[in-house]
């Protein structure tokens, strides 16, 4: 697969159950982007980035920080899902878990970016 286009872009999810865990909700079951809503029917691919960067990778020490990155810390890390719509398209989206404000116990949904089938 190859990317048609970087969307980059925060968008809206919708679960049919709600997620047990805030801090690792799963791949939604649909998605409203520019007031289009995009039915997820299939996962094509999942992967997590817990990595810390910056500051915040040297505030724990190096043992906490191999076991952060294996599982995550509250607030750090990237969930990435390549999902296949009902009418055909790929998209790759992910849950930012940095919470949005000081109050805020949930991160983000953004659109990365929309992906060919073609293997070439």
């Amino acid at each position: 697969m190859k990317p048609i286009r970087f969307i980059g872009e925060p968008i809206a999810v919708r679960f049919d159950e709600a997620p047990a865990l805030t801090k690792k909700p799963g791949c939604p079951d649909c998605f409203v982007w520019q007031g289009e809503t995009h039915v997820i029917v299939d996962i094509l691919k999942e992967w997590h980035d817990y990595g810390r960067r910056g500051r915040m990778a040297r505030n724990m020490r190096p043992s906490h920080a191999a076991a952060a990155q294996r599982r995550g810390s509250w607030g750090v890390g990237r969930d990435h899902y390549r999902v296949r719509t009902e009418r055909g398209r790929v998209f790759d989206l992910y849950y930012d878990r940095a919470p949005k404000g000081a109050g805020e116990g949930r991160g983000e949904w953004f659109l990365y970016r929309e992906m060919t089938e073609s293997r070439t």
